[in-house]
């Protein structure tokens, strides 16, 4: 199959998986589009929103209308590192009498793994993500496993009630290549979901994607060419960020204690290959840099105290961010 024909066919998966949740998920057509940006660059989300938004419901549907592994894991703070990876029992050999270790595999060995809550649970648990998340492989004793293919960590938490969480680490946070804040729908929308959810009928979802289609997209958006002066615009919006580089803004030293690493970079340039595919396009524009900007450095970003009082989010820096560099590029804005 030609690339033009391959990028064709990922167009058409996509529009197939947006109907398909369609018929279970109302409205969030920008969340859908963000996760199944995320997954066909080969990167895991972290889903933030208030309860009751369908979080758990769209990475379930999401995985239903795939056909990968998928397997919930609902964070708690008893929930064992072991818990997620498996762990060695001892088993006595039915022919020599023998006792051997054998491991008994976790739940973390599947292909979609939805992180229910991943804030409810202790770092060192946390941390049994960190190497899955990374290296695709789980350490257990003297043996390493490698995870199935493709691999993505669905994780969601919840912003509100932040009593007894435990915030995740910024070095586990950048693994996450976006953060997706899932808004309240509309009043149509939300009316629709009424009408949806207190009937008799459920609708059900079929399996569009398979494992192969998905890993054939993520090496074609690989090869999704970017314009030097679009390499350009995501150094300055990235580099930005960060208030110790000699050339700082009096704005950014000011509003941020820390920004944004070279990982931001890979994973907005990879996720903009994407997206410039779901557009029609066979090149990256700043336009599709612009419009994953937010979900992809709002978690990479350290505001300062003063930011914090002053009522300044993640969001609204970025926002001006977004606008300084355009400005410093003499781009129409």
């Amino acid at each position: 199959m030609s690339d033009t024909a391959a990028a064709a066919a990922f167009v058409s998966g996509f529009n197939k998986l947006k109907t398909a949740l369609g018929r279970r998920i109302v409205g969030q057509e920008a969340v859908i589009e963000q996760v199944f940006i995320a997954i066909a660059a080969g990167g895991h989300s972290l889903l933030e929103g208030a309860p009751g938004l369908a979080k758990t419901l769209l990475v379930k549907s999401l995985a239903d209308a795939m056909h990968l592994g998928f397997r919930r894991i609902q964070f708690t703070p008893d929930l064992m590192p072991a818990d997620i990876t498996g762990t060695e029992i001892i088993q006595e050999d039915s022919e020599t009498g023998r006792r051997k270790l054998v491991f008994q595999k976790g739940p973390i060995f599947s292909q979609i793994i939805l992180a229910d809550e991943i804030n409810r649970t202790p770092p060192k648990t946390q941390a049994a993500l960190l190497e899955a998340m990374q290296e695709k492989s789980v350490t257990v004793g003297q043996e390493t496993y490698i995870l199935p293919k493709p691999f993505f960590v669905l994780a969601t938490q919840n912003p509100i009630e932040q009593e007894g969480t435990y915030p995740l680490p910024e070095a586990q946070k950048d693994r996450f290549l976006f953060l997706i804040k899932v808004d309240y729908p509309s009043r149509e929308e939300e009316r629709e979901v009424i009408a949806r959810t207190t009937g008799g009928v459920q609708e059900e979802i079929e399996a569009v994607i398979t494992a192969e289609e998905l890993q054939s997209a993520q090496a074609l958006a690989r090869k999704v060419p970017v314009p030097d002066h679009v390499t350009d615009f995501v150094l300055d919006l990235v580099r930005a960020t960060r208030p110790n580089e000699p050339d700082a803004l009096p704005y950014v030293k000011e509003m941020l204690s820390w920004g944004a690493g070279p990982r931001a970079s890979q994973m907005l340039v990879l996720a903009g290959k994407v997206r410039a595919l779901l557009h029609g396009r066979t090149h990256v524009t700043t336009d599709d840099i612009e419009a994953l900007a937010m979900p992809a450095l709002r978690h990479r970003l350290v505001p300062t105290f003063h930011a914090e009082a002053e009522g300044v989010t993640v969001d609204m820096i970025v926002k001006e961010l977004i606008a300084k560099v355009k400005k410093a590029e003499g781009r129409v804005l």
